[in-house]
């Protein structure tokens, strides 16, 4: 598939091949859900707590008699099943966050930005770079590109303060290196603005790993496939029985 490419003013000035089975050969909705729900779980604070019937403020007293009253028999203000009482299942602070395995985020990142490209979501800059800082600047370029109304990420190749500095002030936008992308950041906007050096650096990336992972392969064939050195039947009988058998 072949994007536009664009400049700072929007103009276009070129274009970009790319096929999106490079990154990925397929996509699997199971592991991106999964990888979306670790890192949402793991933003979570964890800090709710609530009071338990023994927290709360209040008599131990019983309210009023068992019986005779002809009302539903009753225990302690602090009870759970009273207004003002304690929770019976109080929440206390805990861990919401989980781990998957590394290769397994890897290939969730692939597949999210594989799956983006696919949907012709994702518009490519010649150069993200900006002199100094100004929100004119970032602002004017979303707004020729006809992504300044919903969320948006921008991605240059390198950590950019003047960048990141001119797109914190606008409502929406969230500004990501290339190298600190992952299945969560890349799926949540509506779209992505990245720079061409980004993507071939991404493209760098997961050629590199797959040429790791081929060559990883061929050694661990190779070892499969090479064949110890033949043990005679004396020498398996032990050196005592091997010495007699000469």
């Amino acid at each position: 598939m072949n994007l536009p490419v664009y400049d700072m003013q929007g103009n276009k000035v070129g274009s970009y091949e790319i096929d999106p089975a490079e990154l990925s050969a397929g996509v699997s909705k199971q592991l991106l859900h999964d990888a979306v729900v670790m890192y949402q779980a793991n933003q979570r604070q964890g800090t709710m707590r609530t009071k338990s019937r023994g927290e709360v403020a209040g008599s131990t007293k019983k309210l009023y008699r068992q019986k005779g009253t002809g009302n539903a028999r009753a225990g302690a203000r602090r009870s759970g099943t009273r207004r003002g009482g304690g929770h019976i299942f109080a929440k206390r602070p805990r861990d919401f966050g989980w781990r998957m395995p590394r290769k397994a985020l890897q290939a969730a990142t692939r597949m999210a930005l594989a799956a983006r490209l696919a949907d012709d979501e994702v518009m490519l800059v010649e150069s993200l770079a900006v002199a100094v800082p100004k929100t004119a600047v970032v602002a004017g370029l979303l707004g020729k590109l006809g992504v300044a109304e919903g969320t948006v990420l921008v991605s240059p190749e390198k950590p950019d303060g003047n960048l990141w500095k001119s797109a914190r002030n606008i409502a929406g936008v969230s500004v990501a290196p290339v190298a600190d992308l992952n299945a969560l950041s890349i799926l949540q906007p509506k779209r992505i603005v990245m720079s061409r050096a980004a993507l071939d650096a991404f493209r760098a990336g997961v050629a590199a790993k797959k040429a790791t992972a081929g060559a990883a392969g061929g050694g661990r064939a190779a070892a499969r496939g090479q064949k110890s050195p033949a043990v005679t039947k004396s020498a398996k009988k032990g050196p005592a029985r091997a010495a007699a058998a000469t």
